[in-house]
């Protein structure tokens, strides 16, 4: 199953929210990822330009787009941002097809 991680940043209506009812989130998105097939793997709230990290396994690119959008919706994120991951065994295949890939650069 594919891997993703997702990396997003909450408004400030949602921290005010969760100061003033504390919540664990991972909690609401797990089911929307099962439901869809998925699995959560790790979900971590964050200092710095992100405030949550999660992995997720999911079936394929529109079941992940389909959690991405379903969260989203729901209007407590400044901003997210969804990346396919590989395993090295998938990044050591695709290196293997790119050698005889034949793209010339422009001159």
């Amino acid at each position: 199953m594919p891997h993703y991680l997702i990396r997003a940043s909450a408004t400030p209506e949602y921290w005010a929210t969760l100061v003033k009812n504390p919540q664990n989130r991972r909690d609401a998105l797990r089911p929307v990822i099962e439901g869809l097939g998925g699995k959560l793997e790790a979900f971590y709230f964050a200092f710095g330009e992100d405030d949550v990290i999660a992995l997720l396994d999911m079936p394929d690119n529109v079941s992940a787009a389909a959690v991405a959008i379903a969260v989203a919706a729901g209007g407590a994120l400044r901003s997210q941002a969804t990346t396919l991951l590989m395993t090295a065994e998938e990044a050591m295949e695709a290196m293997r097809k790119a050698q005889g890939a034949t793209y010339r650069p422009p001159r």
